[in-house]
């Protein structure tokens, strides 16, 4: 299913503000699972398995479930594609930043994914493992990974809040301050 271009149009143009505030919502709530296990683990000293953020104290399937994980890498990205034409200037590169690290993040979620899936898992690993989990723990992975694309994603909606004249002068959404 795909959206209209009318109204991926009205996305990046009336409802860009709007919708840009959304997907922050949902990343800083997934950035805080992530945060809040590194907290389980690291100062309260609770192994790794019994570590599931917040949501997963409640639900632990959640944790384990490579569709869930996936899904939201998924969600991710396709946040990062449908948002991105509201985007102008160096708003727009440092959003192309994100998006890359995003995709690169989704395959490495296909990859555990298909494992979890065919039961047959890389480097005769006994879980799904990425290719760069085989250098770095998964919790200490995803941390980075989502530090890595949410810190190009903020900066180019900072940049997107106070465009240049020139990249005011073709941005479609009312994103940008109000200039004195």
């Amino acid at each position: 299913m795909s959206i209209p271009a009318a109204g991926r149009r009205q996305l990046n143009e009336r409802h860009h503000r709007a919708a840009l505030g959304l997907f922050l919502v949902v990343v800083i709530a997934h950035w805080a699972e992530h945060v809040m296990q590194a907290i389980q683990i690291y100062a309260l000293g609770w192994p790794i398995p019994e570590a599931r953020g917040v949501l997963g104290l409640a639900f632990p399937w959640l944790v384990t479930s490579e569709w869930m994980h996936y899904g939201y890498a998924l969600v991710m990205l396709a946040g990062l594609i449908m948002l991105r034409a509201g985007f102008t200037g160096r708003s727009r590169t440092w959003w192309n930043i994100a998006l890359g690290l995003q995709f690169w993040h989704h395959v490495e979620h296909l990859l555990l994914l298909l494992q979890a899936l065919s039961g047959t898992n890389l480097a005769g690993r006994p879980v799904p493992t990425s290719v760069v989990q085989l250098l770095i723990p998964r919790v200490e992975l995803h941390l980075f990974y989502n530090a890595v694309v949410f810190a190009p994603m903020v900066v180019a909606m900072l940049l997107h809040r106070r465009p240049r004249e020139a990249e005011r002068a073709v941005m479609h959404c009312d994103c940008a301050l109000r200039t004195a």
